[in-house]
C-alpha cells in the first residue's frame, strides 16, 4: 500500500489560481511518498459552493498523470470521454483546499453523498451489478471511518490520490496523513463523482472540459 507523508515542499513557481477564491495550485504537483510517484499535471481547478447563498467551501484541483503510456486517448474524443479515460487508465489526484477552517466531518459527509448519489444513478442506469454494490459496501464504511473529527485548517491542502490500475490488486484511494481505501468501485467512482452531469464543482468542470479539449493523439 502506498503511504503518502506530508508535503513540506516549497510551492512550485508556475501555479494557476482559482479565479473565485485566489487560491493557487501548482501546475506540477510532486507528491512525497514511500513509493515513487508520477509527477501529477493540473487538469483544471474551481470552486464547491454549497447552499443558495452560494456559500464557498473549498477550491479542487484534479490533477492526472498525463505522461502515462497507457492513455491511448484520441484528440476527436469528447472532453467526458477523455475525462472517464484518463481516471479508468491512470494515477490522478484530487486537491481540496478550504477556503475557511472546516471540520473533516463535514467533507466526509460531502464525499459520502457524492458516492451514494453516484451509486444510484449508476443503479438507475443499469450500470451496477449487484456484486458490485455489495462490495462497495465495506469500503465506503472504511472510507467514512477515516476522518478525525477536528478542524480541517483554512488553505490547508488535502490531496486524495487514486493510485493507477494494477492487474493483480484493487486500486487505492489514499487520504494524504488519514489513511486509505482499497475497491476499485469506490476509488474510481469517487474521482468520476466530480465529473458527472455539471460536476460536483461545476468551474471545476468546465475547467477541466476547456483544458482537455485538444488533449489526445
Amino acid at each position: 500500500m502506498v503511504h503518502l507523508d506530508a508535503d513540506d515542499t516549497p510551492a512550485p513557481e508556475e501555479t494557476q489560481v482559482d479565479p473565485a477564491t485566489s487560491i493557487q495550485f501548482p501546475k506540477n504537483l510532486q507528491i512525497p511518498s514511500k513509493v515513487p510517484l508520477p509527477t501529477f499535471t493540473l487538469v483544471g481547478v474551481g470552486v464547491r459552493t454549497v447552499s443558495f447563498l452560494g456559500v464557498k467551501v473549498y477550491s479542487v484541483g484534479f490533477y492526472a498523470d498525463l505522461s502515462n503510456s497507457a492513455l491511448n486517448i484520441p484528440k476527436t474524443a469528447s472532453p467526458q470521454e477523455k475525462i472517464e479515460h484518463i481516471v479508468e487508465n491512470a494515477a490522478c489526484v484530487i486537491r481540496i483546499v478550504p477556503t475557511r477552517s472546516t471540520s473533516y466531518n463535514h467533507l466526509r459527509d460531502g464525499f459520502m453523498r457524492a458516492l451514494q448519489g453516484r451509486m444510484r444513478l449508476l443503479q438507475q442506469k443499469g450500470l451496477l451489478s449487484s456484486e458490485e454494490e455489495a462490495s462497495a459496501q465495506s469500503p465506503m464504511r472504511k472510507l467514512k471511518s477515516l476522518f478525525p473529527n477536528t478542524p480541517l485548517a483554512k488553505h490547508t491542502p488535502l490531496d486524495i490520490l487514486l493510485t493507477p490500475p494494477e492487474p493483480s490488486h484493487p486500486r487505492s484511494l489514499i487520504f494524504r496523513d488519514l489513511g486509505a481505501v482499497q475497491s476499485d468501485w469506490v476509488a474510481k467512482h469517487f474521482v468520476l463523482a466530480y465529473f458527472e452531469g455539471d460536476g460536483i464543482s461545476p468551474p471545476l468542470k468546465q475547467s477541466v472540459v476547456a483544458n482537455l479539449e485538444n488533449f489526445g493523439k
